[in-house]
């Protein structure tokens, strides 16, 4: 994987330390779904979306803002046609470009990839994959051999460590190192808005064994299996209690399919709208941030807890750091 050069390091540390300013745009590009996840909340309500001039707009204003990455991601970006141009944009402007894809569509839009800088596919497991996801294990894995090689940094695999998949989890890290691969973890998030059978499906309940598997995620960690996640976040999620200062407001800009400025992916709450300026909507939305920050009770997601912990100067964290 390669290292952030100091030039980019400089700009992110300027811009989230100094300026108080988020360095990444996490961009929902699109909002459907080719996919049916029982678990998933974002595909069912699938709504306007931006245009390719509103985006191409609102990636110039991000630019001027200050940011330094571009992240496309929900429902799932391969849908979007004209997502090469979009990454080719945001490259145009300096910005490291990264996707997060369910990767079906991957093998038919590999040619559409010449911009991307960073790619995640979401791999949930192995012999549970198709209960979990409705396809078969096998259309994932081709088109992950297909693209693979093709990129110019090592493809991330993405588990979201749930009930159905305890079982799959060493198996799965295994095959990252044997087709030269990353991977990380992050415990599944029981939304709200999904029913509450599917949390007694998929949640976590059975504690001994969930942390009997996050034990041997982190002993395959240090015999040098490619896992990103660090090891402080991985004993924080094995006791599922928060055990960081968030700081996803000066890290990460969320911006949804329609140009909503949301203040993360847990509370969903419009701050504004990128068409009124994302300056403006920052300077104005300060308040409401720190508010919402303040009553968080917390939550895992890697990229939140990993990049948090990296802005408090967590040595570990910072050691280890891979991934946007």
């Amino acid at each position: 994987m390669s290292k952030f050069s100091p030039t980019i390091a400089a700009r992110a540390i300027w811009q989230m330390r100094v300026r108080k300013r988020p360095f990444v745009l996490s961009h929902a590009v699109n909002s459907r779904c080719n996919m049916s996840c029982s678990f998933c909340e974002y595909w069912k309500e699938p709504g306007d979306e931006m245009s390719l001039d509103d985006i191409f707009r609102m990636l110039d204003d991000a630019h001027s803002f200050g940011i330094g990455a571009y992240n496309a991601w929900t429902v799932e970006p391969l849908l979007r046609e004209d997502l090469p141009q979009i990454l080719a944009y945001a490259k145009s402007k300096g910005m490291i470009t990264s996707l997060i894809t369910n990767g079906k569509l991957l093998k038919e839009r590999i040619n559409d990839l010449d911009d991307l800088d960073y790619l995640s596919v979401s791999v949930d497991g192995t012999k549970s994959y198709k209960e979990i996801r409705g396809i078969d294990f096998e259309i994932i894995m081709d088109a992950i051999m297909a693209v693979k090689d093709k990129l110019k940094n090592p493809l991330l695999m993405n588990c979201v460590i749930s009930s159905k998949n305890l079982d799959d989890v060493e198996d799965l890290i295994q095959l990252a190192r044997d087709i030269d691969v990353k991977i990380s973890f992050e415990p599944l998030y029981e939304f709200r808005g999904i029913k509450e059978d599917v949390w007694g499906n998929m949640g976590i309940r059975d504690m001994e064994k969930y942390q009997c598997t996050i034990d041997r995620i982190i002993e395959m960690k240090k015999d040098g299996y490619p896992i990103i996640n660090s090891l402080t976040y991985l004993k924080m999620i094995k006791e599922l209690k928060k055990g960081y200062n968030c700081h996803v407001n000066n890290l990460i800009l969320d911006v949804t399919a329609d140009g909503s400025i949301e203040n993360c992916r847990v509370h969903r709450e419009s701050l504004g709208n990128v068409k009124d300026g994302i300056v403006n909507v920052w300077k104005a939305s300060k308040d409401q941030q720190k508010e919402l920050t303040e009553k968080c009770e917390g939550c895992f997601f890697f990229g939140y807890v990993e990049n948090s912990l990296m802005y408090d100067l967590n040595l570990e964290v910072i050691q280890h750091y891979e991934w946007m």
